[in-house]
């Protein structure tokens, strides 16, 4: 029997449970207090809703109150600035409103279940309903050109244009047996659907007319921040490039953020996506990324779906870099607009082109694989940011390394122009052509190579040569020497809205590498696919803005007076 004087135990041979408990008591608490402050971040972000709708449905009325019965304001004559564009602006958030509470959860899964799925059924069990549809629609275009160029035939030869790059499209895709033809048409169904929506009907014109007027209106108000920050001298008189024209990119990339933060941009971008699938018969993936790259650029678009980009086929790959270089940013529209392009035809030019893009991807290199992500397993990627000044802040300091590329690319790329110009003019002086008129240079030579494509587009004869110049500046150079040479050319309207067009896009050699190290940064384990298939992408992105350019020079005047 053992006593208990002859057991000693020592302090240490105790467990110590107080201090495990102590430390699972103290995880917990610290858990608690995260979500305390997530739940109370929450309460103070619905109370600064709720103020900020409460004042501005009190601001609202007030400005109706004052306008219809003090101002007695007509509407109709201020849609785009005053009291009438105050009434659209409180009708697309309305209609927000009304869409996340009412249409979306409710009235959008029954037109789904009782509309659109039955007519879809329809279209694809019924080769005859979709046959009659693609009849109806481009015979009623077919006459409708007939009609429209009557006395100005030599618009229908962009129909010939278009039917040779789509040519090209078949020619050179590695599997035409996958080749899905009812997602080509309906692509050329969308594309002059939207054509004849903005040059030819004069409300859709007006409307994009105003969006450009807008968007020109809120870029300029960077030239203000600049002006304080660089001078009156630097900015207003001498224009300076970095300091004037590209300060756009900080303030842009400021305010996109703020939409990130709110997840405004990803739920607009997801909605448009999710149309152009339902539409097209594409991937998620790639129908949001075709949709994202009408506001974002190359590198920008793809983060939105960077949890599943290692899941992508190779043909969804190639969507995505398609898309990157037929389109390009918000962020760059001031530099264009800077150098005379029309903002209008600009925004036209990026809404047309995304869709197209994500089209002709598909008709360049056909999806023959299953894609892993579908509708009902993505979610859109939403960025961590833990406050609205962190996002808007990092917005700004991001654009930094945007611009430092556009100037080490601008001073790179004339530098290397301007000296093959200097050898080939002396090549040229030891055969006898010496005169201004005659000399060997880049220009020279791509206007001469690039007159038949400038006549598929259908630019006027007497400006091809000057087109074909700027298609080869912009295929072997960048886009912005291209716009800068264009702002010193004499060109006609049409002229000018047509190469806007093939010009809005990312497809040259400098793009290549960004796109390249852009998407090997986030998808390191698809290198080996995105080098192999980025030279077809590109080719195809710079055949997408033709395509665009097609549309629109069939539909333009040769006689245009303004843009």
């Amino acid at each position: 029997m053992i006593s208990k004087s002859s057991v000693h135990l020592n302090k240490r041979d105790y467990p110590n449970y107080g201090s495990t408990i102590k430390e699972v008591s103290n995880e917990d608490k610290f858990k608690v207090q995260k979500e305390e402050q997530k739940l109370c971040e929450l309460k103070i972000r619905s109370i600064i809703k709720s103020i900020f709708l409460l004042l501005s449905i009190g601001f609202f009325l007030w400005v109706v109150y004052y306008q219809v019965f003090v101002q007695k304001s007509n509407i109709g004559t201020t849609l785009c600035n005053g009291f009438g564009f105050l009434i659209i602006i409180y009708g697309l958030f309305a209609s927000c409103i009304i869409y996340n509470y009412l249409v979306g959860p409710f009235l959008v899964p029954l037109i789904e279940f009782y509309i659109w799925t039955p007519v879809e059924v329809l279209f694809r069990k019924s080769r005859y309903a979709a046959l009659t549809f693609y009849v109806l629609f481009f015979s009623g275009i077919f006459l409708f050109l007939i009609y429209d160029t009557k006395g100005d035939r030599l618009r229908l030869i962009s129909l010939l244009g278009i039917s040779f790059f789509l040519l090209l499209g078949y020619i050179f895709s590695p599997f035409k047996s996958h080749i899905k033809w009812t997602t080509v048409i309906n692509g050329m169904v969308l594309q002059f659907s939207l054509a004849l929506l903005i040059i030819k009907w004069a409300p859709g014109g007006a409307l994009f007319n105003c969006v450009g007027n807008k968007v020109t209106a809120f870029l300029g108000y960077s030239v203000q921040g600049a002006a304080f920050v660089y001078g009156d001298v630097s900015v207003y008189q001498q224009g300076v490039l970095a300091f004037k024209t590209l300060s756009a990119v900080y303030y842009l990339g400021f305010c996109i953020n703020i939409l990130y933060y709110y997840g405004l941009m990803q739920k607009f971008v997801a909605s448009l996506g999710r149309l152009l699938m339902f539409w097209f018969g594409t991937s998620i993936c790639e129908s949001v990324n075709s949709a994202a790259n009408i506001f974002l650029s190359m590198t920008e678009a793809p983060l939105l779906l960077k949890p599943f980009l290692d899941h992508l086929t190779d043909s969804e790959l190639h969507n995505i870099m398609t898309c990157g270089f037929a389109t390009t940013s918000g962020t760059v529209l001031a530099t264009f607009i800077s150098y005379g392009a029309d903002a209008t035809t600009l925004i036209t030019a990026s809404v047309m082109s995304a869709p197209s893009a994500l089209v002709y991807s598909k008709l360049m290199y056909p999806e023959k694989e299953e894609p892993e992500i579908t509708q009902d397993n993505v979610n859109i990627t939403y960025i961590p940011y833990d406050s609205l000044l962190e996002a808007a802040i990092t917005g700004a300091l991001d654009g930094v390394k945007m611009v430092l590329h556009i100037i080490a690319g601008i001073i790179a790329c004339l530098s290397f122009v301007y000296f093959l110009n200097g050898v080939l003019t002396w090549m040229g002086a030891l055969v006898g052509y010496t005169t201004a008129d005659d000399a060997w240079t880049i220009n020279a030579f791509a206007g001469k190579l690039f007159i038949p494509i400038a006549f598929l587009l259908g630019v006027p004869i007497e400006d091809c040569e000057k087109v074909g110049q700027l298609i080869g500046i912009k295929t072997m150079v960048n886009e912005f020497v291209a716009f800068q040479t264009m702002s010193t050319m004499n060109l006609q309207p049409k002229s000018k809205t047509i190469v806007t067009f093939v010009l809005c896009g990312f497809a040259n050699p400098s793009a290549i590498g960004i796109m390249i190290s852009g998407l090997t940064a986030l998808v390191p384990r698809k290198r080996a696919q995105i080098t192999r298939l980025v030279f077809r992408a590109a080719i195809s992105g710079a055949i997408v803005s033709c395509m665009t350019a097609c549309i629109a020079g069939v539909l333009i005047p040769t006689n245009q007076k303004t843009q």
